[in-house]
């Protein structure tokens, strides 16, 4: 196993599959890889230990020649459409953990087998100028009497000490286009074949779009029951349903 802890991947959208007890599982679909090693980075000739990866095609048309030169020196066969660093351990354990990468290798899905959860990392939909409610779920004011401020933004405690809005103020505004982490998603379902990542629950981001993926280091437990003597054992499973 590769000593690397995430991935760059391409949502792909959602779907649904049945897993061993029978049941519908919600999953997103997350083309981990093939990604490409671009540069190794090491504490003597950069100051830190971290893998540079390339993900996704992009055409020379747009590609500057500044990373253009760069992606020549990894004999890359074509141009990456991302390029992120992960970084690796600190010290001479980094040092060690990056002799098993040289540029030009191919990184796949592979790298998560036998991995519990991860953390997926994306940038939000965007839903451009909207109003409290919907950007920050505040309630709605009296409609009844002829009130005036049904989804307007009410009181907003005025100072003449403030000159302007300060940050973060829950007013009507840009919603989306943020990055955002959801964290502990649980691995359902792994494709070699075609680099699928199958992740139970929704992640952030629109379709097509860049995800990075991030191992964790929580670990499946079996249910246990206690026994008469007081002993634990394994909760056996229920055997799927015959169709």
């Amino acid at each position: 196993m590769l000593p690397i802890q995430g991935l760059l991947s391409k949502k792909l959208g959602m779907t649904q599959i049945f897993n061993e007890d029978g049941n519908v599982v919600p999953v997103t679909v997350l083309e981990a890889g093939p990604c490409t090693v671009l540069q190794v980075k090491t504490l003597k000739t950069d100051g830190y230990n971290a893998i540079q990866l390339g993900f996704g095609v992009n055409t020379k048309k747009h590609t500057t020649k500044a990373i253009a030169g760069h992606v020549k020196k990894s004999t890359a066969e074509e141009m990456p459409h991302y390029i992120r660093e992960f970084r690796l351990a600190n010290g001479e354990a980094g040092e060690k953990e990056a002799e098993a990468f040289k540029p030009g290798d191919k990184i796949t899905v592979d790298i998560f087998e036998g991995t519990y959860k991860i953390s997926a990392t994306g940038i939000t939909k965007g839903r451009g100028f909207t109003g409290m409610v919907k950007r920050w779920n505040k309630k709605r004011g009296p409609e009844s009497h002829g009130s005036m401020n049904v989804r307007g933004p009410g009181g907003l405690s005025g100072d003449s000490r403030l000159t302007h809005i300060r940050l973060e103020r829950h007013m009507p505004g840009h919603y989306g286009c943020d990055s955002q982490t959801v964290e502990n998603l649980e691995v359902v379902k792994i494709d070699k074949n075609r680099n699928l990542l199958f992740i139970k629950g929704a992640v952030p981001g629109a379709m097509n779009s860049l995800i990075t993926v991030y191992k964790t280091n929580l670990i499946k437990r079996e249910h246990v029951v206690l026994t008469a003597k007081g002993k634990k054992k394994p909760e056996p499973r229920a055997a799927a349903p015959k169709k």
